[in-house]
């Protein structure tokens, strides 16, 4: 099903970012597809190899330094590579996959020593470690601010008490990008964030969670009992973990936009299939005008959710703060997302209903986006501030 125009492709993409394109959809179709099914059922992929296989073709650090094995390159080969994301059959893995190249890894890019970066960083993006992002605790999800784990510095370290929660990749990390609560003053300046290795001792992975949707991806409730971190894997300044999460959240929650709207296009193209197919009362579920309208309308805000998207690459590019853009983006992707997948679903009748289906694996899995990275609400609250004061 024919989405856009070949030339509408190339005011934005040039042959260079359309041989990424192809090099990441072929990754996908040929790794991660046919095991979807697999990885499911068994509520998690297999992170170190498949990371490993992305590490290698360059696709976990497209926009970071070629020092630390990035690839270097702009916003616009980004947004390829989380567009392609898009077409996995299931959103457990692309979360997975975007939590290692979009938000646990941004904060040491930009603001950790080199020792940091060499460490942890480069070995992330080739894919020999697995990483996660920590900040959700059972008392502190949307209100980051309200988070009660302390890391308390003692001589060279800091010493880590408390637990996380609803921690994607937590069962398997190798490290975690961590706030934590360094101060007992009020105030922002109290959090720093820190790369907490997952083999010291005192951290434990309390349960895997199973959740409603996402099954391919683990999440964890995560534990730390007097774990001591090395006072150098402070990421940035002491007191300065909120700032860097809130800047980190920006690459967390512009990652979730392009998969979000080719993840629509994708469910629109695989239920026409089947409607062109259907006969009811003697006729293709295609012809009905009802259906034809509903279709449009969700082609034509797909395309408007995409051309804010191409805008905020445009902002970012020229290195604009994109903190409204990509609120507004993120709550309009989670609209768009869950009212296509239920869309679809219905169209499918009783069929759709069926947990074989792929349009209820869909149907689940799009819940995810109003809630994490920052709830609807949050998105709301923020353009509010920005628009009314």
């Amino acid at each position: 099903m024919a989405v856009k125009s070949k030339s509408a492709t190339q005011i934005y993409f040039n042959k260079d970012h359309e041989m990424v394109r192809k090099a990441v959809r072929e990754f996908v179709d040929k790794e991660i597809n046919p095991h979807m099914d697999e990885w499911e059922e068994n509520g998690e992929a297999p992170l170190h190899d498949l990371f490993k296989k992305m590490g290698d073709l360059g696709f976990l650090g497209i926009r970071y330094d070629p020092q630390y094995g990035g690839q270097g390159l702009d916003y616009w080969y980004d947004t390829v590579f989380l567009e392609e994301l898009g077409r996995v059959q299931g959103s457990g893995v692309p979360m997975a996959i975007a939590v290692q190249s979009h938000m646990a890894t941004p904060a040491i890019a930009e603001f950790g020593s080199d020792y940091l970066k060499e460490t942890y960083l480069k070995p992330a993006i080739a894919g020999e470690m697995v990483a996660s992002i920590a900040v959700t605790e059972p008392g502190a999800g949307s209100d980051v601010s309200a988070l009660q784990t302390t890391a308390k510095k003692e001589g060279e370290d800091y010493v880590l008490n408390g637990s996380k929660t609803y921690i994607t990749n937590g069962t398997q990390a190798d490290f975690l990008t961590l706030l934590a609560r360094t101060s007992d003053d009020p105030g922002y300046h109290s959090f720093s964030l820190l790369v907490a290795p997952t083999n010291l001792p005192g951290f434990q992975v309390s349960r895997k969670l199973n959740k409603m949707g996402c099954h391919s991806s683990d999440t964890a409730e995560l534990f730390f009992d007097d774990m001591r971190i090395p006072a150098e894997n402070l990421i940035g300044k002491e007191g300065e973990g909120f700032i860097y999460q809130m800047q980190q959240f920006q690459h967390e929650r512009f990652s979730a936009i392009p998969m979000s709207y080719i993840s629509a296009e994708e469910m629109i193209a695989m239920t026409v299939e089947h409607i062109r197919q259907r006969i009811v009362f003697g006729k293709p579920l295609i012809s009905r005008q009802v259906l034809r309208h509903r279709l449009a309308d969700w082609q034509t805000e797909i395309e408007c959710l995409r051309q804010l998207t191409y805008h905020i690459v445009r902002m970012k590019e020229a290195g604009q703060d994109v903190t409204r853009e990509v609120s507004m983006g993120k709550l309009r992707a989670a609209g768009v997302l869950q009212k296509v997948a239920d869309g679809c679903l219905q169209m499918y009748g009783g069929l759709g209903f069926m947990e074989e289906m792929l349009i209820a694996r869909c149907y689940r899995d799009a819940k995810l986006i109003s809630i994490g990275g920052g709830a609807d609400e949050v998105m709301r609250e923020i353009i509010a501030k920005m628009e009314l004061g």
